[in-house]
């Protein structure tokens, strides 16, 4: 019952696009969710007149007390971030949004429109409320799929290899911090700037040795320009007929480390993780994978079933 109200809850579901400078609305194939694309204009005019009153103060207190360390960021970094919490929660409800993605970057270069919204990222996804990143939506479609289906958040992150030691390896500059759900515990997480921008205010949450996660993306079809080389294009490659129907990218593992900075760079938050199902971690397909708590494997090829999607590792 679970996987079916799940189903329903994604086609009944509004993810909000902030990004360029037109109103569009789409509606992805097959799943039936609606996606209302705003001028990414409107995050900027709503941050510029966001004051830091006592809602925001005692927002920036909180990412201030919980902690652990705090490096590059300021006091007034810090409280310039806790008001992106509060103009990212304002668009969804204006909008009736149940999700939001957002196209960030051009807002952090010269001249800077608005900080870095890492932090509300963050803790909107503590609440449940999935957010992506680069206006990615099938990684967006992805941590909405995790949170409805097993009540986990997602870390959406750029994919690398470490080839040394056969370790897959993401990153980004933002995670939910309360990987286990929204009333669990959340994890010790550092404050740094942003790495691309090279300032503001981000999280580097630190995941817990030893856990067992799930790394899965959802692939739209037709395929997303953001999709990294899938089934597809192995098929067309190899002279075979690709499969005319979305896919969930699908692998469990166990997280070996999170990498220290420095002598690593790149974005903050990273994660080091050992592939059960495969010899090479070299043989992983996808980009902008999604991992969560917890070994989901088999439940999430379940509901792949259920609602004829290919789940393929």
């Amino acid at each position: 019952l679970r996987m079916i109200r799940t189903g329903v809850r994604l086609r009944n579901a509004r993810i909000i696009n902030s990004d360029g400078s037109e109103v569009v609305e789409t509606t992805v194939p097959f799943v039936g969710t609606a996606v209302r694309k705003i001028p990414h204009q409107r995050f900027y005019d709503l941050f510029a007149q966001t004051r830091a009153d006592d809602p925001v103060k005692e927002l920036a207190q909180q990412f201030t007390k919980q902690a652990v360390k705090i490096l590059q960021p300021t006091d007034d970094d810090i409280l310039q971030a806790a008001k992106t919490y509060f103009v990212l929660k304002r668009i969804l409800a204006e909008e009736k949004g149940h999700a939001l993605m957002m196209n960030c970057l051009p807002g952090l270069a010269a001249p800077r429109k608005h900080v870095p919204p890492c932090m509300g990222f963050m803790a909107l996804m503590n609440q449940g409320i999935a957010m992506g990143c680069e206006s990615d939506l099938d990684g967006t479609l992805t941590i909405m799929l995790l949170q409805e289906l097993c009540g986990k958040p997602g870390f959406l992150h750029n994919s690398a290899l470490d080839t040394e030691r056969n370790h897959y390896w993401g990153a980004h500059c933002t995670s939910p911090s309360r990987m286990n759900g929204v009333n669990s515990q959340p994890e010790s997480y550092e404050l740094r700037s942003h790495c691309e921008s090279g300032w503001g205010t981000v999280p580097r949450v630190l995941f817990r040795d030893g856990q067992e996660v799930t790394l899965t993306r959802y692939l739209s079809w037709p395929p997303q320009p953001i999709s990294a080389p899938t089934i597809e294009s192995r098929a067309s490659r190899a002279g075979g007929t690709p499969p005319q129907k979305p896919q969930l990218l699908l692998y469990s593992g166990k997280v070996v480390g999170c990498p220290p900075i420095p002598p690593t760079g790149g974005c903050r938050t990273n994660v080091e993780i050992a592939i059960n199902e495969l010899n090479r971690a070299t043989d992983l397909i996808g980009n902008h994978m999604v991992m969560a708590y917890g070994d989901h494997v088999k439940q999430l090829r379940q509901f792949c079933q259920l609602h004829d999607i290919l789940a393929t590792v």
